[in-house]
């Protein structure tokens, strides 16, 4: 069997490693990939904007199933293409992946099916925004609307703050934003929490906790994530059944009643506020560095599960994991999440120690007449399963200490809730 996967971040070469591990395929392409991709897979560069560009390898190339990693390409309708053309996809169509290209959108679905959320208010012009401001108490939360990568939210402690965030997001910092999202701040933890569905089956893909802020002691500006570990500190039964029930259920149960079907990964970012769960947002693929923290302890063949996803029959696979803890510290360029440095050389890539408990994931590279360069922001993602949280990091910074890349820095405190 032929995949190809899209994207070219440590999400999609963390699944294009599990996938490897199949003994049914027979080749795997990355659209683009990445410098660790191009290690198990062919890359691709094609423009991913291009669909019929796309649509036209797929077919040559005689491809039999099309992984989406990345949120643009499900917002765009990358999905509702492929399927009319015949070719079988894994990820939600564009009209399900509203609920994360759209804050609104899933804000509206939380009130029509009683979903608990933050209280809200949205503004389309600055104005109205700023009298809203004007009355509300603090801290409060900003949103840009649209797809931002992970950055448009803002945290805002005064009035002051909170005018410059709204003004940046209509002058158009995250992308075009014809709307804002001014919301009630929630104090509580935050938890990530993942599903896999086939728009009629629901199962529980885990749980972890991402660092977002760029700093240790979860200081600074908000990133793509820095680190994560799996499982969440947070999660038992009974607030697993609560998750389900009050946010999960009826989100899949309301795309339905829409006219629609979601299908694939559905990740929930929640507040938990005594022990009781919030919905803040939702993104419709797997998260990042999450995926690439929570795959290694995956033990059921990973094409088994996509195709059973994309063939409805989800009720008949059973989602094994190892019982490990699983941790990621994400290595980036010096100066991220504002400037940095491209096309800089990674050198000891191959002293790192790797085994069935220690994965390198690559993420911002390229590989260059046989040598690896950093050309993003987040570069290379450390993961270690153990018994425990402590010796998971403790391995991944001996693999860190052994690299030495004077260009990169990352936080050594990832996990600091679960270790003491």
């Amino acid at each position: 069997m032929k995949v190809g996967i899209i994207g070219s971040g440590g999400r999609e070469h963390s699944i294009c490693y599990s996938l490897s591990k199949s003994k049914n395929i027979k080749k795997i392409y990355c659209f683009p990939g990445n410098a660790g991709t191009a290690k198990i897979a062919e890359n691709i560069d094609l423009n991913l904007e291009n669909f019929i560009e796309l649509k036209s390898f797929i077919l040559s190339n005689s491809i039999d199933l099309i992984i989406v990693g990345p949120e643009k390409p499900l917002v765009d309708g990358i999905v509702d293409f492929l399927e009319k053309n015949q070719i079988k996809v894994f990820g939600p169509n564009k009209f399900a992946s509203q609920l994360e290209g759209s804050k609104i959108f899933t804000k509206k679905l939380c009130i029509e099916y009683n979903i608990p959320t933050a209280k809200f208010g949205v503004f389309s012009n600055f104005n109205d925004a700023q009298k809203f401001l004007e009355k509300i108490q603090y801290p409060t939360v900003v949103k840009a609307d649209n797809l931002a990568s992970g950055k448009g939210v803002y945290i805002c402690s005064n009035i002051g703050e909170a005018s410059i965030a709204i003004k940046e997001i209509f002058n158009g910092k995250f992308g075009l934003a014809d709307k804002v999202l001014i919301e009630e701040f929630l104090e509580g933890e935050e938890m990530s929490y993942f599903i896999i569905t086939d728009g009629k089956t629901i199962k529980r893909f885990g749980t972890a906790q991402d660092h977002k802020r760029v700093l240790e002691g979860d200081l600074g500006k908000n990133t793509g994530g820095m680190g994560a570990y799996s499982p969440s500190r947070l999660i038992n039964k009974d607030l697993d059944e609560k998750i389900m029930n009050k946010i999960i259920i009826p989100t899949i149960n309301g795309i339905k009643n829409y006219g629609s079907k979601y299908k694939g990964f559905l990740y929930a970012g929640l507040m938990i506020v005594k022990d009781e769960p919030y919905l803040i947002e939702y993104n419709v693929r797997m998260g990042d560095p999450e995926c690439q923290t929570i795959i290694p302890t995956l033990e059921t063949d990973l094409l088994d599960i996509f195709e059973a996803c994309s063939n409805e029959k989800l009720k008949d696979i059973n989602i094994k994991w190892i019982n490990k803890k699983s941790l990621c510290v994400v290595l980036c360029s010096k100066g991220y999440p504002d400037t940095f440095k491209k096309n800089v050389i990674i050198k000891n890539l191959n002293s790192i120690q790797l085994d069935e408990k220690n994965y390198l994931f690559h993420a911002g590279t390229k590989k260059i007449n046989n040598q690896i360069f950093a050309n993003g922001g987040r570069v290379l993602n450390f993961v270690s399963i153990s018994d425990n949280f402590f010796d998971a990091r403790r391995k991944i910074h001996e693999n860190l200490e052994t690299l030495n890349w004077e260009n990169g820095y990352y936080r050594k405190d990832i996990g600091y809730k679960v270790i003491d």
